[in-house]
């Protein structure tokens, strides 16, 4: 028995942002320095869904004065099964096994993002929900 559903799934905002011409050259030398944020919340909604929202950002988090920004919010919205009830086995849920679900759309959105902003060599792949749910929670 599946203890979710995705009903639906969708972009609810995407933002590149590069300041000018040579913002942009030099973030392309020192784009290898930026960092990914993975932020997830979860917000119920009527009829017993959960509207789960996960935000990705890329940035740089040094003081460089130029720097783009890069962040895209793809939203699940999920049905639990009835059984569910323990608020563990939910954030388990959120966190892990609806992400390894939308993971592939969420990830090549994201790094279409990136390479369409003219940045092509990076990619966003292979991110383990797994151990960050664990190195949050354990």
């Amino acid at each position: 028995m599946e203890k979710f559903k995705i009903l639906a799934e969708f972009i609810k905002d995407i933002s590149s942002e590069t300041k000018d011409a040579k913002t942009y050259l030099f973030v392309k030398d020192y784009i290898s320095k930026y960092q990914l944020t993975i932020d997830i919340t979860s917000e119920p909604t009527k009829n017993k869904l959960i509207e789960v929202s996960t935000t990705l950002k890329f940035e740089d988090k040094e003081n460089n004065e130029k720097k783009s920004h890069f962040e895209l919010i793809y939203v699940s919205i999920v049905k639990l099964d009835e059984s569910i009830k323990e608020k563990k086995e939910i954030q388990k849920i959120i966190l892990c096994d609806v992400q390894k679900n939308i993971q592939p759309r969420l990830e090549k959105a994201f790094t279409d993002l990136i390479n369409n902003s003219g940045f092509k060599e990076v990619k966003v792949k292979n991110i383990d929900f797994d151990k960050l749910y664990n190195s949050q929670f354990n």
